[in-house]
C-alpha cells in the first residue's frame, strides 16, 4: 500500500505490506502437525493435547459430521466455552468446507433462537448443560442435530463445578434417534478419514455475530482469506514469538472474534500452546499463570482490573510474560499505570472489530507505545477520520470524528443483510461507529462510541472522558457514565460506580471530585453505587443495559 504517516512508527522488523500465503485454516493445521507434532497444542486444567493428537481428533470428528450429513457450505453452530471441543469442532467444520457459527453460551433462549434462525444453522455442538434448551429450540429453528460435549471429556481429574453461569437444568441423555449425539461417542466411533473437500481461499469460513449491544445481532461473514490474512498480519506484528515454542493464555472466549483469531487461529497457525481458561475469573487466571507461566498474556480490561485487586495478585510471578495485550474494550489509563508499576510490563492496547477479523490497530511491538492510544494501523490496513455529520470529509489530525477502516481482513458484509452491509461498507471503507482521532504520527485514540455520545445542553459529552476521571479515584474500582433523558438539557449524565473492596463513598464525594477534574457541563448530576457493572463475556461494560435499566425504572415511576 502507499506510504502512510504511521509506517514510521513500525518496528524495524515489521513491513508496511506483506505478500500473504493463500493457506486456509485447516491447511495451516496440517502444516503445523508436520512441523510440530509433539508440541502441546492445548492445556485443559492439566490435560495436554499435542498437535498430532489434536489433528486426529479433528479428523475423527470431521468424519462423524460428514456421516451426519454436514457438507460444504452448511452452517454448524458452536455453543461452547474455552474447552478442547471448541477447537476440535471448529477445525472439523472447516475441514469439511462448512461454516462455523459462533454463539455465546450465556445467551438467552430468545437470543439463541434469533442467531440459529438467522444463520440457517442445521446443527449445534454445545455444552451438555445447554442440551435441554436446544432440544426445545429444535422446534423453532432449522436445527436437525445436537451434539453434547462434557466438561469431563478432557479433564485429568474428577469433574469440578467450573461453569456456574448455566442455570441448573435436568440433564437430557443423548439419543441419536432424537438427533442428540455425544461428542466422545462420535470421536471414538469414527476413523480419522474425513472426505476430501476442495476449499477456495475466498470461501466463507465463519459467521461471527456482533454483540447485539445496539439491537439484534448481525452475522459477520468472514472468509478463510479474512481469517488467514489477519493471523498473518498478527504474526508479522508479534514477530518475536517463536513458532512451536511459546505459550498463550486463552482468557479471551474463543466464541468471540478476539479469542477466535488471536488465541485459537493464530496459535494453530504458529504451533503455539494455548492454556484454555474455561472460566475467566481473576483467581483462576492467577492460578494458571503461576502453574503454566505463559509467554503471552492477552485479555480484557476487566481482567486486568480484577487481577490488580485480587488478594493473590502479589503472590503471583509474572516474570515469564513477554507481552501483555489488551483488547475488546477500552482500558483505563489508571489501570495501565498501576499494572506497569506492579508488574513491570507495559500493556499494549489493540483495536479492531468483528468486521475486521478483528485486528486493525495495535501499539507497535518493539516500537513506541503511547499510553491511552490503541496504536497504529497494522500491516496493509488503512484508516481515515471523517466528520460525524456526512461521513465524507476527512478531518485534520487531532480532530475527533468517525473511524473508517479498509484492509484485506475486512468482511464482505453481514449475512442476508444487504442494506446493513451497504450502509456499513461504502466504497470499500468500513464505517465503524467509533469516534476517535489520530495524532501526527498516526496513533489512534478512541474517544467513544458514536451511539454512546451524550448531548447535554448542546454540548457533546463523551462518557469515556468521565469514566477515565473516575477510574483515577483511589476508592473506585470501576465506573460507567451514561446519558439519560432530561426535559431541560436534552440529556443529563448519570454515573454508576463500583468501589474497591472495603471502601465506601458518598454521592457528594463523587460529584465534588468530578467538579475538580471536569468541565462543569460534564459533571454527573446523578450517582448510583453498584456491587458490579453489567458486562459482556469479553469484559465490555454494557452501557446500553444500564440505560435500559434506567428506562424501565422511569416507566415504573410514572
Amino acid at each position: 500500500m502507499e506510504k502512510r504517516i504511521w509506517h514510521k512508527a513500525y518496528a524495524q522488523a515489521v513491513p508496511p505490506s506483506v505478500d500473504y500465503e493463500t493457506i486456509t485454516l485447516p491447511a495451516a493445521l496440517e502444516r503445523t502437525v508436520v512441523n510440530f507434532p509433539d508440541t502441546t497444542a492445548l492445556i485443559m486444567m492439566g490435560r495436554r493435547i499435542n498437535y498430532k493428537e489434536l489433528d486426529e481428533l479433528v479428523n475423527r470428528f470431521a468424519t462423524a459430521l460428514a456421516d451426519l450429513g454436514i457438507q460444504k457450505g452448511d452452517k454448524v453452530a458452536l455453543l461452547l466455552p474455552n474447552i478442547p471441543q471448541v477447537v476440535i469442532a471448529a477445525y472439523a467444520v472447516f475441514r469439511l468446507g462448512a461454516v462455523v457459527v459462533m454463539n455465546n453460551p450465556l445467551y438467552t433462549e430468545n437470543e439463541l433462537e434469533h442467531q440459529l434462525n438467522d444463520s440457517d444453522s442445521k446443527m449445534v455442538i454445545a455444552l451438555d448443560l445447554l442440551v435441554p434448551r436446544l432440544h426445545k429450540l429444535k422446534e423453532k429453528t432449522g436445527i436437525e442435530t445436537v451434539i453434547a460435549c462434557h466438561i469431563r471429556d478432557f479433564l485429568p481429574f474428577p469433574k469440578k463445578q467450573l461453569f456456574p453461569f448455566v442455570k441448573k437444568e435436568m440433564h437430557r441423555k443423548t439419543d441419536p434417534n432424537e438427533g442428540i449425539h455425544d461428542f466422545m461417542d462420535l470421536v471414538k466411533k469414527y476413523p480419522p478419514t474425513p472426505p476430501k473437500t476442495e476449499l477456495a481461499f475466498d470461501d466463507l469460513a465463519s459467521l461471527l455475530y456482533t454483540g447485539g449491544t445496539t439491537g439484534l445481532s448481525k452475522g459477520v461473514m468472514l472468509s478463510h482469506a479474512n481469517l488467514s490474512i489477519n493471523v498473518q498480519q498478527l504474526k508479522a506484528w508479534i514477530y518475536e514469538a517463536k513458532d512451536g515454542q511459546e505459550t498463550v493464555i486463552g482468557i479471551f472466549p474463543i466464541f468471540h472474534s478476539a479469542g477466535f483469531t488471536a488465541v485459537m487461529n493464530h496459535s494453530i497457525y504458529r504451533g503455539l500452546t494455548v492454556i484454555l481458561v474455561p472460566r475467566p475469573e481473576p483467581g483462576i487466571v492467577l492460578e494458571m499463570t503461576r502453574k503454566y507461566r505463559p509467554d503471552w498474556f492477552p485479555c480484557v480490561p476487566t481482567i486486568y482490573v480484577g487481577l490488580l485487586n485480587h488478594p493473590d495478585f502479589h503472590k503471583t510471578d509474572f516474570s515469564s510474560i513477554k507481552g501483555c495485550i489488551s483488547g475488546a474494550a477500552p482500558l483505563a489509563l489508571e489501570t495501565i499505570r498501576e499494572w506497569e508499576k506492579e508488574v513491570g510490563a507495559t500493556i499494549i492496547e489493540v483495536y479492531g472489530l468483528t468486521e475486521t477479523s478483528p485486528l486493525s490497530h495495535a501499539n507497535p511491538w518493539g516500537g513506541k507505545t503511547k499510553v491511552g492510544s490503541v496504536g497504529v494501523p497494522i500491516t496493509d490496513t488503512d484508516c481515515r477520520i471523517v466528520d460525524l455529520e456526512t461521513g465524507t470529509n476527512d478531518l485534520p489530525l487531532g480532530e475527533s470524528g468517525e473511524i473508517l477502516l479498509k484492509g484485506p481482513q475486512l468482511t464482505k458484509g453481514y449475512y442476508k443483510k444487504p442494506e446493513e452491509t451497504a450502509d456499513a461498507i461504502r466504497d470499500g471503507w468500513f464505517f465503524t461507529g467509533d469516534i476517535g482521532y489520530m495524532d501526527d504520527e498516526g496513533y489512534l485514540f478512541i474517544v467513544d462510541r458514536k451511539k454512546d455520545m451524550i448531548i447535554a445542553g448542546g454540548y457533546n459529552i463523551y462518557p469515556r472522558d468521565i469514566d477515565e476521571v473516575l477510574f483515577e479515584h483511589p476508592k473506585i474500582q470501576e465506573a460507567c457514565a451514561v446519558g439519560l433523558p432530561d426535559p431541560y438539557r436534552g440529556e443529563t449524565v448519570k454515573v454508576f460506580v463500583v468501589t474497591k473492596p472495603g471502601e465506601a463513598m458518598t454521592e457528594e464525594e463523587v460529584t465534588s471530585y468530578c467538579r475538580e477534574k471536569l468541565a462543569a457541563y460534564k459533571v454527573p448530576k446523578l450517582v448510583e453505587f453498584m456491587d458490579e457493572l453489567p458486562k459482556s463475556t469479553v469484559g465490555k461494560v454494557m452501557r446500553r443495559q444500564l440505560r435500559e435499566m434506567e428506562a424501565e425504572k422511569a416507566k415504573k415511576e410514572k
